[in-house]
Formats: structure tokens, sequence, C-alpha cells
């Protein structure tokens, strides 16, 4: 029998060819999508799985507050929680402190690398998270101070096939540091990126305690990423209430100085898709993205099932004959279903082979768009099976099984005297499925473009500061006799070169998070309570006029002034936070910065020091004239390539031995949109995915419609119809389906592309536009899909269409 099945189910493909290519490869392209959609998803869900105490890991996370009003929230905060919290709280079993170390230089005898993941970190680091280690004890390797691991990578890089541990690294040409164990790489889906470890003893030997101050256990002080470790079966939440009267009895010690915060704990697993706070470890993921491609995926292949359900019953009549026969011969109902599953399972098994042969063609354009490295190894992975074979047999039930009851439903009687009418339920039905197609497909087209505009606007929009033609020098990191001179000179030597028009040092630079944060800062004439947080940016003279900040009140820093290192310039933001309206009111002030006075000389416009997605901070630039930091030349825009070597050669000579990486800072600055145009990309590609795969269930739609009113056409011709009035009685009724989709799709489209966008501070307006042009492009591709049977149906004979009965 099921020889006997299979047998039927092969000669039906081969003798209704294009009705099976279009079945197979709608099904493969959606099951391709979905499948690649789905290990993207599958790889951002797994962030810090790996941990084998991952259940009981969270971060402390703070949020910092100013007279009562929220200033930042910090991923890296104070540096005494941790500590604080285990001594009065038996429910934390341990805790570990990191700290970034930035960037260094470490040699070993005639091997350098420059080292970005750099960080310092507490013992208790490898008992908490699983990183497993190649040699040395994880129990011991960061007790010491001066001691560090390292990761694979920089130990193969450094010592090549010998082992490590026990050697001395030279960092920065100045000091020595003990290896004292070597670990894996950090895997992928990590939310933290070590190469680096130093001990975090090291960190308080360079900065010992004295009677005013003690860093480990600062409350005020901030960057320090803290990490519990809870004990089995303590609810978070519940611990987080224990934290309130031990932070407010922290903070009634600062009282008058409008200083609080708050601590809240976010588990470990969570990190990467749901915390963009300041001090990330590196950019997380985006949840509501991740979830809004799932289902996409899903409506993709819910899509290319409705397909199949309606060029199955499309082309049902055509076997209504066979089914007849099947049933006056004596075959049963449930064989008949049995043999209309078989056929649903055998083009579904067909589809899966050729959906394997697209992710094969299409996986490295995927990889590439999505910025995920998906290799040719995920096809050994059981999830992607387990996803496979699960598409599998539920795409064959679902599309399967209603074109299999529709099928075998047909009497033998009226089947044999040619009367088969189709049923009302089922034409409601099958209008109904080619709805939810096209108002999936509107849906994710005013998404599309949302996301479309929303990038070009924040690429587009005045920064407020001039960012093009501008080079940008990392700080430098081997230390010399007198830094101040060095850089002095070498502006000079550089700024003597035709192809360069400015030079400035500072301490960030456009397009990077402002790190030095400043609370508590005053008027002098106000009292302790009006202390409000701000942005600090330490520049040289120069740094105001090389990025041409406009200039609303007062004036510049300038060497022509004496005291300038006294002085200040906010921006508008600043001036307004501090409570001048009116810019020039500013001028002259005195403010209370930590206990030193600082005159306020000049206020510059409101300017976005990083990407749209934030609003205006509030900054104040300070003088600073040796300050260490990048180095941002504006040159020339002819011979790039010449102008790069000398400043080379330049920077080798005054600074020896140290590194030349820079970067120019407008393509770094776009860098901070690179996972929106990622998410725009993969969106776009899909959507229009989905629509294509829609248009094939609207031509399985518009075929059973033209094969049930094929007399009818006939008949119209006879009397006189003609092809545009038999064409315009057609377009009707699938012009009303996608006009049913738009009503359907527009206001859930508009509630979702709103909740997107307020995640932007500066966003496009939701205008008439983004819902008319995608209603528009559906109803053209419908009309167009329509026209392709419509025109030949219309233009048949009328006497081969009177002979279909």
């Amino acid at each position: 029998m099921l020889k006997n099945y299979l047998l039927v189910a092969f000669r039906n493909l081969s003798k209704n060819k294009a009705f099976s290519f279009i079945n197979i490869v709608g099904l493969a392209i959606g099951m391709a999508a979905c499948l690649l959609i789905l290990q993207y998803v599958s790889f951002e869900l797994s962030f810090d799985n790996f941990h084998a105490k991952k259940d009981r890991i969270y971060r402390i996370n703070q949020d910092r507050y100013n007279n009562g009003k929220l200033s930042t929230q910090w991923a890296g905060g104070a540096f005494a929680p941790g500590s604080a919290f285990k001594a009065v709280l038996p429910e934390i079993e341990d805790f570990v402190k990191i700290v970034g170390a930035g960037q260094l230089l470490a040699n070993y005898k005639d091997q350098k690398m420059v080292i970005k993941n750099n960080y310092f970190a507490s013992p208790s680091i490898f008992n908490i998270f699983s990183f497993p280690f190649i040699s040395g004890d994880p129990k011991t390797a960061l007790r010491e101070p001066n001691t560090v691991v390292i990761s694979e990578e920089v130990a193969q890089t450094l010592f090549r096939n010998a082992n490590p541990v026990g050697q001395t690294l030279i960092v920065n040409n100045d000091k020595p540091l003990k290896i004292t164990g070597v670990m894996k790489n950090i895997p992928a889906n990590s939310h933290m990126k070590f190469d680096f470890l130093q001990s975090y003893n090291t960190l308080l030997k360079d900065n010992p305690p004295n009677k005013d101050f003690n860093l480990d256990n600062a409350w005020l002080n901030d960057g320090c990423t803290t990490y519990l470790l809870l004990r089995p079966g303590v609810d978070s939440k519940v611990l987080e209430r224990k934290f309130i009267p031990i932070v407010k009895k922290v903070y009634d010690g600062y009282k008058g100085s409008g200083e609080g915060g708050v601590y809240t704990l976010q588990s470990v697993q969570s990190i990467h898709l749901y915390s963009n706070r300041m001090i990330e470890f590196q950019p997380n993921g985006d949840g509501k993205s991740v979830y809004l491609l799932l289902g996409i995926a899903i409506f993709v292949i819910i899509i290319a099932w409705i397909n199949y359900i309606n060029l199955a019953t499309a082309r049902g009549i055509g076997r209504a004959k066979e089914v007849g026969v099947r049933k006056t011969l004596g075959s049963a109902k449930g064989q008949l279903i049995a043999q209309f599953m078989l056929e649903a399972m055998l083009l579904n098994g067909l589809a899966i082979i050729l959906a394997l042969v697209f992710i094969l063609i299409c996986l490295p354009v995927f990889s590439r768009v999505s910025g995920l490295q998906m290799e040719f190894a995920m096809f050994t992975r059981p999830i992607f099976w387990g996803s496979l074979l699960g598409i599998f047999i539920l795409g064959s039930f679902f599309s399967g099984f209603y074109p299999a009851i529709v099928l075998s439903s047909f009497r033998p009687v009226e089947v044999m005297k040619g009367k088969i009418l189709a049923s009302p339920k089922g034409v409601v039905l099958r209008k109904a499925m080619v709805v939810f197609q096209f108002a999936a497909s509107i849906f994710l087209l005013i998404g599309s473009l949302t996301v479309f505009r929303q990038l070009t606007y924040m690429q587009n929009q005045k920064l407020g500061i001039k960012i093009d033609q501008t080079l940008v020098i990392k700080p430098p990191l081997v230390k010399v006799d007198s830094f101040y001179r060095s850089m002095s000179t070498f502006k000079q030597e550089v700024l003597a070169q035709s192809a360069v028009k400015s030079v400035t040092v500072s301490t960030t630079v456009p397009g990077e998070p402002v790190f030095w944060n400043a609370g508590g800062i005053k008027l002098t004439t106000a009292d302790q309570t009006q202390g409000k947080q701000y942005r600090i940016i330490g520049g040289d003279y120069d740094y105001l006029t090389a990025y041409d900040q406009k200039l609303i009140a007062g004036r510049k820093f300038s060497k022509d002034y004496g005291d300038e290192p006294h002085s200040v310039v906010f921006n508008k933001k600043a001036a307004e936070q501090i409570g001048f309206n009116k810019p020039e009111d500013a001028l002259g002030k005195k403010i209370d910065f930590w206990g030193q006075v600082y005159t306020i000389v000049g206020v510059v416009d409101n300017f976005h020091q990083q990407s749209l997605r934030d609003a205006y901070d509030a900054i104040i630039f300070r003088c600073i004239p040796d300050v260490r930091g990048s180095v941002s030349v504006k040159i020339s825009s002819t011979n790039i390539t010449q102008t790069v070597a000398d400043l080379k050669k330049t920077w080798a000579t005054f600074f020896p031995g140290d590194q030349f990486d820079y970067f120019f800072l407008d393509q770094h600055f776009n860098e901070q949109y690179k996972a929106d145009q990622r998410f725009g990309q993969v969106f776009g590609v899909f959507t229009g995915i989905a629509i294509f795969v829609a248009c094939l269930g609207l031509f399985g739609l518009v075929s059973y419609t033209i094969v049930q009113r094929t007399k009818e056409i006939g008949i119209r011709k006879v009397l006189g119809a003609t092809v545009n009035s038999i064409l315009t009685l057609l377009y009707k009724d699938f012009a009303a389906l996608v006009v049913i989709s738009f009503v359907i799709s527009a206001p859930l489209a508009w509630y979702a592309i709103s909740r997107w966008l307020q995640t932007y501070a500066f966003r496009i307006d939701i205008g008439p536009l983004l819902f008319f042009i995608p209603f528009t492009v559906v109803m053209v591709i419908a009309f167009a899909t329509v026209s392709y049977l419509s025109v030949k149906a219309a233009l048949t004979n009328p006497v081969k269409s009177l002979k279909t009965e």
C-alpha cells in the first residue's frame, strides 16, 4: 500500500510540474529563511549559558541619583557594594570585582602585542564563572599582586608553543607581571571578553588606601563591575530588598551632597539582550529585535505552509474524478487522507532537501549581513537538526491536513456528474489565509521602511560638531620622560606638515561614551543639595576649536589667558542643568568641582557625543594642557596615504617603541549604527522573502478562482464582455483582500514601530507615507501576480472555456 501511495504521489508531482515546482520552491524558501533566523536567534539566546552556575550568577546594577533624579545607569558602578553586601547578607556565597584597565603593550623578549581586553579581577572570578584553564591553578592564579592570567590567543602570540606559566611579561615597558595561568579563549556567546586578567590586588597596590580614601570601599567612585554568586534557592528579588537599608545607611553619611543610589540584580543570562548601561564589556544585543526576527521566521514559514494549502486545494478540482473513482472502487476516507498526507510529507521532504541547498548557498551572505559568524559546523549541532525535524513534522501536518480533508470529502456521485461546487466555508478560509499572508507582508514592509528611514535620519543628521577628515591616534602606552614635552613637540612637528590642519589631545573623542562622570558639581553660591552630575571632557587648548564646537556665549579656551586650567566651558544642556536658561547668564560664574573652584568662560551648543539613540548629555569641558588621551588630527583629503605615513614616522620619533594605532573618526562614529544597520538588512531581506512567498500563495488562490470561474468567464465573453471588464471583475475581489490586510496590519504596525522608535532619543515622525508606500507596493505586486493568470484566462477562447464542464 505504501509503495502504491508513493507511486501515485510521484506521478502527481510529475504530472503537475509547474504547481509542484512552485510548492516545493515556496516551502524551501520559507524553511531556509526560518532555519537561518532560528540559528541566529538560538545563538543570541545562548549567551552565558555555558557557565555551570549560571542560574545563581547575578550582576549588581547601579542607578545613580542626584537630588532624587536619575543621572546615570551603570553596569560598572561603585567598588564597595560587593564586599559590603557579602559581609552582612548570608544569602551571598561569593562575589567578584572586575575593573577595566585599558589598552596595554605587552612584551616578552622580542615579541610584542597590543592587548585591548585588559581587566583587573578578584581571585573568585574562576570560582563563579566557567572559564576553563589550559595551565595554572584557577584557585590561586589571581591572589597575589602583579600576577596575570592570559588567554590562549595571547599565549600563542607571545610564546608560540612554550608554556607561559611562571614567565614574566613587561607591560608598557616598565611594569613586570608574572603569568600564573592560561585560560581558553572566551566563547563567542559571552557578554564579557577577556584576553588579559590582572589580579585585583594589583589595582589596590597601585592605589593604596590613605586616611581619607580607600578605593576598595568607595561608594562614590564608579567603574567596578560586580557579580554575585547566590546560594542555592535564594530569591534575587527578595535579596534586592535587603540592599535598601544597607545603601540608605551609607548615603545618609553623604547628606547634603544630593547623592543617591539604587542597587538591583540582573541575571547573567539576561545581560546580553537586556542591558545597555554605562561601562558594559561590549555593545550588547537587543531582545526586542531578536524576538522580532523570531516573529519574522514564524511568519515566513506559516506563509509558506498556507501557500501549499492554497495550491493543493486549487489543484484539487483536477483530482476530483480520481477521488470519485477511488471511492467508487471502495477506498475509505481514511485511506484517501493517508494518501494526501503522504504526498504532503513527500513534498515537505523534497522542500527540506532544497532548503538545505539554499542554506549552503546563502550561509556566507547571511553571515555577512547579520554579523554572526555562522559556519558550516552549524550542520553538526543538534539544535539545527532538531529545528529541521520540527519544521518537517509541523509542516507536513499543517500543510497537508486541510487539503487531505477537503480532497477526501468529494462525493463520488457529484464528482462523476461533474457537479463540484466550492464550499463557502472553504472559500472564506482560503481568502482568510491570503489576508493573513498580506497582512504579515504589509506589517513587515512598514517595519522595514521605518528601520531604513530611522537609520538614514541618524546618519544624515547634523552632529553639531565636525568629524570629517579627522584621524584619531589612540593614546600612547609607553611612558616617556616628559609626556607634555613630547606631545607638545609632536604637535608642533605635525602642524608643520602641509596636509595637517589641526591637532588636539582629549580624554575622549566623539562616538565614544564619556566615562569621566563627576557628581556634586554646583555653583559656589549654592548649597550642597544643589550638586548634580555632569560628563567631563578634558582637552588641551585646541580641542573646542579643532572640532568646530559652535560657541553661543563667551569664549573658547586660549593660551592668551593665564589661568585657563581653572576655566571651564559648558554645553547648553549643562548650563541649563546648573540653572541658567540664558547661556550668557552663566559667564563668569564660579563652580565648585570636588572642592576646587573653576570659572565658566563659555557655553557651546549641544552636540551629539554619541549616536542619536542617546539624548544630549550635560557636558563640562576642562582645559588640561598636559592631558593624556587620544590625539585628533585634522588632515587634508589629498594624498591621505602619504599623510598617514608621515604621521607614523613622526610618532615613532617622539614615542619610540609605542603603537601607532589610528582610525578615521567618521567611520568610527558610524560604527555605533552597525548593529542597527545589520538588523535593518536582516529585517529587509526576510521581509522581501515573506512578500515573495506570499505572492506564491496569491498565485494559488488566483489559480483556484479562475478554475472555479472558467465557465462564467466564457459566458461573459460570449455575451460581449471585454477583456478589461473581465480583468476588473477579477481584480476587484483581490484588491478587497489587500485592503482588508492593510486595515488589519496598519494599527498593529503603528503600535510596533512606535514602541521601537521610543528607544531613540532622536527619531523620525510616524507619517502617512510609512503606511501608504508599503500598501502601494503590496497592491502593485498583488495586481502583477493576479494579472499573470487573469489575462491568460480573459484571452482564452470562450468555446474552450464552455467545454470545461
